[in-house]
């Protein structure tokens, strides 16, 4: 196990995310990680998909939700309807919100 994954580890308890980490840094981490555990590249997700995929890991998963896509780890429709993760090397996706 690498020492980012330790890192992102710490921050678990039976699978259940203990809080949401306040530095910037390891916020990133536990997002990337999120990001990549928790959604597919590229494919499209409706709001209550996001946020069931991110209540198996916290109660807080609006605060998630947030953290991802102002971080750019998803990307949402301007008019809300779909989110996704976009791939290695994609540009912002039509139609969604940039990050911030």
């Amino acid at each position: 196990m690498s020492q980012k994954e330790r890192n992102v580890a710490d921050l678990f308890s039976g699978g259940r995310l203990i809080a949401v980490p306040r530095r910037a840094a390891r916020r990133e981490q536990l997002l990337a990680h999120l990001a990549e555990t928790l959604f597919e590249e590229g494919r499209a997700y409706t709001e209550p998909e996001v946020n069931d995929a991110l209540r198996t890991v916290h109660d807080d998963y609006s605060a998630l939700r947030r953290y991802l896509i102002t971080s750019g780890l998803l990307t949402r429709a301007r008019d809300g309807s779909s989110y996704r993760r976009p791939g290695t090397g994609e540009s912002a996706i039509p139609g969604t919100t940039p990050a911030a």
